[in-house]
């Protein structure tokens, strides 16, 4: 009997290999690989404190909290515009330098909008419908070439969509990107169990895996060796977002700035919650520590309570969008110290699986548990965090749906009003509906404006200025 197998004999899960004396040569490789890339430990730990003991309890917990503290928007009243001007000249010059990588988290596949394929290649601007990718590349190389450096782009992708993913950026020359500035890696998994944290079997050489969560993401930096790539070139920040929002500043000067300025490990963008019950984790303070708190864990007390203002206390809404040194994902993503790693969490869910008997069984109600770890679990340990406030009409704007609240439609018409006022800010006549939805659709590349302001400065450089007509693209 191979080690591997006398490992899960010894840890009670011997019932992985029970279909090994009938497989192939090649599946029984296959399968002793994916059952040595597992840590049997770790899932009897996570088994026993997540399953059997039914998790943590957050009542106690938020007794202590409150809102976090955050930096408000430059057009806010009161706010010292030099303050945004010092964070963007710090920002530019740490750019300059070669300090700063795009990390974008694009493991998922588009099933949700009901598209074959991996999410990022979703087609989601307004006329020409480009990809996902696309924008975030022409973002990354409009940025390029205005700072004068490559800026290095890791993608992380999943077991599921990664070769179709580099398949598309080949297919697609990179978008105008070269090939070493563009890395790829794959998500870390984990095995689904039951409720006993017995490992499920998908075939009879496969065990049930699944993508370990965003959070994972910081394992997956380190284990794939992108972190010591980042340190060889002299990168030590790392701007993370997801890959489902088509309106983030990939790379945003004046945010790297607060970041240095302030020291940071960890630093993140908030925008104000549109409303009390809206879907988004809260950014609190417990004690020293800053955290997101999930939509689902805040009590209605706390989630609609207003300040003097009538404002919402906790409207600190959390948007996937950070700032990591990579000092700190080395260290939270290598596991080495044991005071900061992330938490996992429990998923419920439906997962086929192969019976006793071999054959395969598709669960008509959750059968299973899955673990996942979440990013912004990596606040607590991070030192001086900081928070800064974006506007959500310039920064978030999520393809999630099919329909509906944040699908396809919401923000390719949040892409035209980005546009639209871009434009007038220009001092182009732009006809506009009451939510400032432009009559005529077009289209702005990065690579013509990513910012009003270049946007303006691009435009004002023409000589033969086209007229604003139905589909006009400006690249």
């Amino acid at each position: 009997m191979s080690e591997i197998r006398k490992l899960y004999e010894a840890n009670g899960q011997g019932h992985v290999f029970e279909f090994y004396d009938a497989l192939t040569d090649e599946e029984k490789t296959s399968l002793e690989d994916q059952a040595s890339a597992i840590d049997l430990d770790e899932i009897a730990a996570l088994t026993a404190t997540l399953i059997q003991n039914s998790g943590y309890e957050t009542s106690e917990f938020l007794e202590t909290v409150e809102p976090a503290d955050y930096v408000p928007l430059e057009k806010n009243e009161g706010v010292d515009p030099a303050r945004w001007v010092k964070a963007q000249t710090k920002g530019e010059e740490a750019l300059r330098a070669g300090r700063v990588a795009a990390f974008t988290v694009a493991g998922g596949q588009g099933t949700r909008l009901g598209f074959n394929g991996p999410k990022g290649t979703f087609g989601v601007s307004p006329i020409l419908k480009k990809s996902l990718f696309q924008i975030f590349a022409e973002k990354i190389l409009a940025s390029s070439r205005i700072f004068g450096r490559p800026i290095p782009w890791f993608i992380m992708t999943s077991q599921s969509n990664h070769d179709d993913t580099i398949n598309f950026f080949e297919e697609n020359h990179y978008f105008g990107l070269s090939l070493d500035q563009v890395k790829f890696f794959s998500q870390g998994v984990m095995p689904a169990v039951n409720g006993e944290g017995k490992i499920l079997l998908a075939g009879k050489n496969q065990i049930a895996l699944s993508p370990d969560g965003h959070g994972g993401s910081l394992r997956a930096l380190v284990r794939s060796g992108a972190t010591r790539q980042m340190e060889a070139a002299g990168i030590d920040i790392i701007s993370y977002f997801q890959v489902d929002n088509p309106l983030v500043r990939c790379i945003d000067p004046a945010f790297i700035g607060f970041h240095l300025e302030g020291n940071s490990e960890l630093s993140s963008k908030m925008v104000t919650k549109a409303y009390a019950s809206e879907k988004v984790g809260v950014f609190c303070q417990s004690g020293n520590k800053t955290l997101v708190v999930e939509y689902s864990d805040l009590p209605n007390e706390l989630a609609e309570a207003t300040d003097a203002n009538g404002k919402l206390l906790y409207r600190s809404g959390s948007i996937a969008i950070h700032l990591f040194n990579r000092d700190f994902v080395d260290r939270l993503g290598s596991g080495t110290d044991k005071s900061a790693q992330l938490p996992f969490h429990l998923a419920h869910k439906k997962v086929p699986f192969v019976d006793s008997n071999g054959k395969k069984k598709t669960p008509e109600a959750p059968n299973a548990y899955k673990f996942e770890m979440f990013v912004f679990d990596a606040l607590p340990f991070a030192n001086n965090p900081v928070i800064i406030e974006t506007a959500r009409e310039d920064d978030f704007s999520p393809v999630k749906n099919a329909e509906g609240i944040d699908s396809a439609q919401s923000s390719r018409d949040d892409q035209l009003r980005q546009f639209a006022r871009w434009a007038a800010s220009a001092g182009i006549k732009v006809e506009t509906n009451e939510s400032g939805l432009p009559s005529t659709a077009f289209e702005i590349s990065p690579l013509f404006g990513d910012t009003a302001g270049r946007f303006a400065s691009s435009w004002g450089a023409l000589e033969n200025k086209p007229e604003l007509t139905e589909g006009l693209v400006l690249v």
